[in-house]
């Protein structure tokens, strides 16, 4: 579900305060765009986005996911975006983030 390698090495990249503002950036804009997903009118550019967000972190489902429906939209197929499935594994993926992060940079 989550690309422990990716923080790991995003968090070295931009160092400690770099990456405690990333992730503060990261769930403030993901939560915004999932929010106005369902009134979409640019859902293929808005699933780009959240994807590449998504990928930031290392959220490798909700990603798949993401992309999964961006190609959805891009077919003209935006009815068939499971945006219930995105939040969902959103959510489970913070949930697992945010309890498991403190012990995977301790490490």
């Amino acid at each position: 579900m989550i690309s422990w390698g990716q923080i790991l090495e995003l968090r070295n990249d931009v160092g400690q305060d770099g990456f405690d503002e990333v992730i503060s950036i990261f769930l403030e804009e993901v939560e915004t765009t999932l929010n106005h997903l369902p009134q979409s009118s640019q859902l293929e550019e808005d699933l780009h986005a959240l994807r590449g967000s998504a990928m930031t972190l290392g959220f490798r489902a909700c990603a798949a996911l993401c992309a999964q429906g961006e190609k959805l939209a891009g077919e003209g197929c935006a009815d068939r975006v499971d945006l219930n499935a995105i939040q969902t594994t959103y959510l489970e993926s913070k949930a697992l983030f945010l309890a498991e992060l403190p012990a995977r940079l301790a490490a």
